[in-house]
């Protein structure tokens, strides 16, 4: 009976000094929790982009709390991550491209074009990267005071890109109301299938 209590205590331990795994993504594994500028950040939700029958990325959306509607997740307050694992090549022009189609599916013109000089900025980045390639980790976290720091697999690709308004204009890529896929949406929002 000893015996049996020591092990359950051993197992106990081991489970509580490994990270948790919150979500796994077509084999990407995103934690339950990361920090960002200090402060502790929950995995919102995390899905997977495809595009036609191919799997391009799977990503997931951190935030201080839980938000389950996509003005709450973008209108919080502090950090924010969004991180992506890539599934395939996809060179820099394609990759930025898809980026830009996403910011004008869900903004009017002028606001494309009072984010013109940020979204060149980040094609800059994208192009300094090069491909990004299957198994490369990319976050795109909103660093407040600072701006958008794209990084690549845990460091910084570039200084970070100044203004709020454009991050929340990369989180409208997926939770906007014209989203690159609806289903990823409802998967970073926390839905369940």
């Amino acid at each position: 009976m000893a015996s049996r209590f020591r092990v359950l205590l051993a197992v106990a331990a081991l489970a509580t000094s490994l990270p948790a795994l919150a979500a796994e993504v077509a084999g990407v594994k995103f934690p339950e929790q990361v920090q960002a500028q200090g402060e502790q950040l929950v995995l919102n939700g995390a899905g997977l982009r495809r595009k036609l029958f191919f799997k391009v990325y799977a990503m997931a959306l951190y935030l201080p709390a839980k938000a389950a509607t996509a003005a709450a997740a973008i209108d919080a307050p502090g950090p924010k991550r969004i991180s992506i694992g890539m599934l395939r090549d996809v060179d820099a022009k394609t990759f930025s491209d898809a980026l830009r189609e996403g910011i004008e599916a869900n903004h009017s013109e002028a606001e494309v074009k009072a984010i013109e000089p940020r979204l060149k900025q980040l094609e800059a980045v994208m192009q300094k990267v090069g491909t990004a390639k299957d198994g490369m980790r990319i976050g795109l976290d909103w660093v407040p005071g600072a701006g958008t720091q794209v990084s690549i697999d845990g460091a910084p690709a570039d200084a970070p890109i100044p203004g709020e308004e454009f991050y929340r204009a990369l989180l409208w890529i997926w939770l906007g109301p014209h989203p690159v896929q609806d289903d990823l949406k409802q998967a970073l929002l926390g839905a369940k299938d």
